[in-house]
């Protein structure tokens, strides 16, 4: 909880307008239904559960996003060149993160 509070905290010194959270993959989902975003930042592991379903939908959508994760090993296969922020990272990585997936 507190790691997620420090990034809002960082998104907000960014700028972000509106920052919305999940902690699980059915949350995640619920929340892609009823709003749009204009980017996401998505955890591989959403309480215990490999985050992929959600990366579905945000692709599904053209949504930008990218991964955040803490571990070394490779993304699943179609996720393979997908943008990764490795844990832990500073607001400047993040900023650096947003900005190029924004930008494409």
């Amino acid at each position: 909880m507190l790691i997620l509070m420090m990034i809002e905290g960082m998104l907000d010194n960014l700028g972000c307008k509106s920052v919305a959270t999940a902690a699980t993959v059915d949350q995640a989902v619920t929340l892609l239904e009823g709003q749009a975003f204009d980017a996401a930042m998505l955890d591989v592991n959403l309480n215990g559960t490999k985050s992929y379903p959600v990366a579905d939908v945000l692709a599904a959508r053209g949504v930008p996003f990218f991964f955040a994760t803490g571990n070394a090993g490779p993304m699943a296969d179609g996720y393979e060149n997908r943008a990764v922020l490795r844990k832990p990272f500073m607001s400047g990585d993040l900023a650096t993160m947003l900005t190029g997936i924004l930008a494409h």
